[in-house]
């Protein structure tokens, strides 16, 4: 008796209107949101390009490794074409130094304000507004829907359990609607492969696991609308709540859960942090010039001449240390002050996470983010990496520009005519002589165990819905 009632649940899905147009829509708006994702990316790789190639011609044309202006860029990544997440309002652009503070400028949005007005169509919109709308459309009168239409009564004259009935009801919903919709999601992957989009085994099973992920968000506001309509009598009023609540877990928990955990967990601006750091970066350039101030009166009476070895070494020794000290209180500083917020951020964040976990939605973009990496961490984890980076950098500046008393015994011989035309013509920089940053992706392990929680708790819900369907259908009142 299940797999007949099985087989009329597909065919009355399948064959109907409303089914045809909505998975039409669907189908189109899936297919639409790869090619975008596909031409946004194909455009951010040439400008990445561009972006290297007039970095290393800036660097080539220079003559004093200490006069570069090196910059790293930040390379997209294919997963981001369909799950935007933070990338875009990450900085992409980093001007590298030996020292002081790493910052990412150039986002997307700031290139070009449009993006910011009208946000990518990616497949985490697809799936969270489109999906999940299409599930409450199809579930909402499953129950009652029948009832009305005088079905439920014929089906129940025959000797039919309530047990088979539902369960009918709800594996042939998952079928019919579920299936169908991997096909466009297929085709998306085929023209992935067709655009030449560089995808290596980590990012398909990354991508497997975001759909994965899509399709149990779908199951939930499914198997939720079909519990809706076994408890009311009525499918109109199934229909108004079940859209009710995919107004508030599409729209209202998200943004209330933010400014919710903004009260619980105050963090101080961006602006208030930068202001300590400019005026501990001013009171360290007063201090620097007042003790550099006492040595040049102590040392000048004593030196035979500006220009005496003695005095450059001495001279550039002392530099040296005074940097050193002033880059070392910076640092801890700076440090400080950045772990502080940190802190505070991630407290901030764990409160908003966790009250936007009440909807379904929320927990599956926050999935979908840890398993594509573009989450709110990705800025935090790029930046540690850039970091590890500099002190390869660093260290290949310090290998090329010599010691402070080089550079002085440069400008005093230049002040002093000491080097004719001819003398003054250096050659022209290599820029492959500056270490290569290579970003490193995170791996499956970390993304498994980032987005597990979260994935678990979709299955979870699905499965107690499934359930609350089951329970409240054996005390529908058939009549």
């Amino acid at each position: 008796m299940l797999k007949i009632l099985l087989e009329k649940e597909l065919r009355d899905i399948i064959y109907s209107t409303k089914f045809a147009i909505t998975f039409a829509a669907a189908a189109v708006l899936v297919l639409l949101s790869f090619y975008v994702g596909i031409r946004n990316y194909q455009e951010s790789i040439h400008e990445y390009e561009n972006a290297k190639t007039t970095n290393a011609a800036n660097i080539a044309a220079q003559t004093d490794w200490r006069q570069i202006q090196d910059r790293v860029f930040r390379k997209p990544q294919p997963l981001e074409i369909l799950v935007n997440g933070v990338t875009n309002d990450v900085g992409r652009t980093t001007d590298m130094k030996s020292s002081g503070e790493l910052n990412l400028i150039n986002s997307r949005f700031s290139a070009d304000p449009l993006f910011a007005v009208f946000r990518f169509l990616d497949l985490n919109f697809v799936f969270v507004i489109v999906f999940s709308l299409f599930a409450i459309l199809f579930g909402y009168d499953a129950i009652n829907g029948e009832k009305e239409a005088g079905t439920l009564k014929l089906v129940f004259s025959n000797r039919v359990s309530r047990a088979s009935f539902i369960l009918s009801k709800l594996l042939g919903s998952v079928l019919a609607l579920g299936v169908p919709l991997l096909v466009p999601l297929l085709i998306g992957c085929l023209m992935l492969l067709g655009f030449g989009i560089p995808m290596s085994g980590l990012e398909w099973v990354r991508l497997g696991m975001v759909i994965v992920a899509g399709l149990l968000c779908f199951g939930v506001f499914l198997t939720l609308s079909i519990m809706i309509s076994a408890m009311v009598a009525r499918s109109s009023v199934s229909f108004l709540l079940s859209l009710v609540v995919w107004i508030f877990s599409v729209l209202i928990i998200p943004k209330g859960s933010v400014l919710l955990a903004s009260q619980i967990a105050s963090v101080p601006s961006i602006d208030a942090v930068e202001t300590q750091k400019r005026k501990f970066s001013a009171d360290q350039r007063q201090k620097w010039l007042e003790v550099t101030q006492q040595w040049f009166s102590s040392r000048m009476k004593s030196s035979a001449s500006f220009s005496d070895s003695g005095f450059v070494n001495s001279m550039a020794a002392f530099q040296d240390s005074m940097q050193k000290v002033s880059e070392d209180a910076r640092a801890e500083f700076y440090s400080r002050l950045d772990e502080d917020w940190r802190n505070k951020k991630d407290w901030q964040e764990r409160w908003a996470f966790g009250i936007s976990r009440v909807s379904p939605t929320a927990i599956f973009q926050i999935a979908a983010m840890n398993i594509a990496g573009t989450d709110v961490g990705m800025k935090f984890r790029y930046m540690q990496q850039l970091s590890r980076y500099r002190e390869a950098f660093a260290e290949t500046m310090r290998k090329k520009t010599g010691s402070s008393a080089d550079y002085f015994r440069i400008v005093i011989r230049r002040f002093s005519g000491g080097q004719n035309d001819q003398e003054e013509k250096q050659k022209q920089l290599n820029p492959s002589e500056i270490p290569e940053f290579v970003e490193q992706p995170r791996g499956l392990g970390d993304t498994i165990a980032a987005s597990l929680f979260d994935m678990g708790l979709l299955v979870i819900l699905n499965a107690v819905f499934f359930g609350g369907a089951f329970a409240a259908f054996l005390k529908f009142d058939l009549r």
